[in-house]
């Protein structure tokens, strides 16, 4: 069994194209279950979200890694995946995760690329410099580049190194730091997810990358920028 966790905000939008995409995998329904964590959103998400998800509810801790956790807390399954509300699941997504984790015995968490929903040269190249990023840093073993929307863990391990933090921003990066310690961290080229980028293109790709590393580097929290738009609660 796998659980999905998908953490939502406001996302009446884009959500259900996320879940359809979940509802259309190659593994069997009775294989995993899809999971979603609301942040307390006054449109229709939860009412969309219940259309395909196998649980909704409202989160009970603080910000996106905190939405994450409540998810893991629920899960029943062995392996969880995490991914956003407003991306796009391939359809063998999962069957890519399970393989995965089924070769590895001592594999604690994988992750991949993103590729953007909006296409345009701007944004592939913004992405291609993403993904480019975290090869660097995943051959060399200097870092993890991980992203909240396409990554996923044994469960076990990710509850034995602390599950995330509930930070403003760089939590799906820490968390990593933590799982090399339990197990060992992959990088799978092939485990494309779509991503979306109009939260670059609302508040712009520079500001939000500076923002982003700004909080990173004050270790996820910081009162100079208090992501107010972008948090889940």
């Amino acid at each position: 069994m796998i659980s999905v966790i998908v953490p939502s905000f406001n996302e009446e939008a884009n959500i259900a194209q996320c879940l359809v995409s979940l509802a259309h995998q190659t593994l069997a329904r009775s294989d995993y279950e899809v999971i979603v964590v609301d942040g307390g959103s006054t449109d229709k998400t939860c009412e969309i979200a219940r259309k395909y998800a196998d649980m909704v509810f409202i989160q009970k801790s603080k910000k996106v890694g905190g939405a994450r956790n409540d998810g893991v807390e629920a899960a029943k399954g062995d392996i969880v995946a995490t991914t956003d509300a407003d991306c796009i699941l391939p359809p063998d997504w999962l069957e890519q995760i399970r393989n995965a984790f089924a070769k590895e015995p001592e594999l604690a968490q994988v992750y991949g690329p993103v590729y953007p929903i909006e296409d345009s040269i701007g944004n592939r190249f913004s992405l291609l410099l993403a993904n480019t990023f975290s090869r660097i840093g995943y051959y060399s073993r200097t870092f993890y580049y991980t992203l909240g929307c396409n990554t996923a863990f044994r469960r076990d391990l990710f509850v034995k190194a602390g599950m995330y933090r509930c930070i403003d921003a760089g939590d799906d990066l820490e968390i990593a730091m933590r799982m090399k310690d339990v197990g060992t961290v992959r990088f799978l080229s092939g485990l494309k997810v779509g991503f979306s980028m109009r939260r670059y293109q609302q508040f712009g790709t520079v500001q939000s990358l500076y923002e982003w590393f700004y909080i990173v580097a004050h270790g996820g929290e910081t009162k100079k920028y208090a992501y107010s738009k972008k948090e889940y609660k």
